[in-house]
């Protein structure tokens, strides 16, 4: 488990002394955001990483925000930076993702990371989106073959479906990404050997549209309005049957994110004294 690896190589850095330490930012009282925020304080626990929480409230402004953050860029002792999304209206989400050191940038969201994701110039010293990296270490960690595969993305988002097309590319797979407007969805959907559920919609993915023996990621996380449980943007019973692999939520893709929060954390650890 990626949680096992980080909490060896965590050990090892506090035998030559050196801490990590993740700074958590929640801004207003969201019960999302908090349960999120207090999944991954309680992760950082269990292997290791220290976290301290700055909990803001919902009137906090731009500057005052953007002010914690550097006053959290310049303190030697913070090595990683987050700060929970969405924000509450009236600030600026952009502004304060350019804010955080790129170093620091444990979301992977920074123009600097995204740049380096983007071209492949220095890409062994970036930080990556935490979901869109989980799915390719998920995927490689099954033994799915992801080279010469069509992988087709449904969602094109800056922090899911853009990032994850860009790292199958880097893995030679052959790309497609859907949205909104994309004409003869199902079809295309169709041609998959790799689907990517990414769109944001309740069970949007239904057995029709996935080929027969595809890999099916479903990265969605919402409530369905009949049952209020959590349930993904994939149809799990219908699409279970036709798929070669499935990923279910909860459970699945929600889980490697933190994961890979943690694996980021570290990261930057190391590269901010030095050790890669």
């Amino acid at each position: 488990m990626i949680k096992d690896e980080v909490k060896i190589e965590i050990a090892k850095l506090k035998e030559k002394g050196i801490e990590s330490t993740l700074a958590v930012v929640i801004v207003g009282d969201d019960p999302a955001s908090r349960s999120y925020v207090n999944s991954k304080k309680k992760t950082c626990s269990e292997v290791g990483i220290n976290s301290i929480e700055y909990a803001l409230d919902s009137t906090t402004t731009q500057e005052d925000l953007e002010n914690l953050i550097e006053r959290l860029n310049q303190d030697p002792k913070i090595n990683g930076i987050l700060v929970q999304l969405p924000l509450p209206n009236g600030l600026d989400e952009a502004r304060v993702c350019k804010k955080i050191l790129p170093q620091k940038d444990v979301d992977g969201f920074h123009p600097m990371n995204v740049g380096m994701l983007t071209t492949g110039i220095d890409f062994e010293y970036s930080i990556k989106p935490c979901t869109p990296f989980g799915v390719i270490e998920l995927l490689k960690r099954e033994n799915i073959e992801i080279r010469g595969k069509h992988a087709v993305v449904i969602g094109r988002s800056n922090i899911v479906g853009k990032p994850l097309a860009l790292l199958l590319l880097r893995e030679n797979a052959t790309v497609t990404i859907c949205h909104s407007h994309t004409k003869n969805l199902k079809e295309i959907c169709k041609t998959a050997d790799i689907l990517v559920a990414a769109v944001g919609k309740p069970k949007f993915v239904t057995a029709d549209m996935v080929k027969e023996g595809a890999v099916v990621i479903d990265v969605g996380i919402n409530r369905d309005e009949t049952s209020k449980k959590i349930v993904g943007d994939v149809d799990f019973e219908v699409v279970k049957e036709v798929a070669s692999y499935i990923t279910p939520v909860p459970g699945g893709v929600g889980p490697m994110t933190v994961a890979m929060l943690m694996k980021n954390t570290l990261f930057a650890t190391l590269l901010q004294n030095g050790l890669l």
